[in-house]
């Protein structure tokens, strides 16, 4: 149960590149690949590219529909 709690870990504030101090983050999403989404987390202050993650495709059964 404790591994389940950070499945869907998400950050909130990440270190900026251009205002070099910890900034939150918004997830953009960048690429849709057959592996899986790739997101990029972007400063809300610059605008600037703070990282990014592969977060991979989830099987059928465990897909959410909106």
């Amino acid at each position: 149960m404790a591994q389940d709690s950070f499945d869907r870990l998400e950050a909130s504030l990440l270190l900026c590149p251009q205002c070099r101090v910890a900034m939150p983050v918004r997830k953009r999403l960048l690429l849709i690949l057959p592996q899986g989404n790739k997101f990029e987390y972007v400063c809300t202050r610059c605008g600037a590219t703070c990282g990014d993650t592969l977060e991979p495709d989830q099987p059928p059964e465990r897909r959410r529909y909106m």
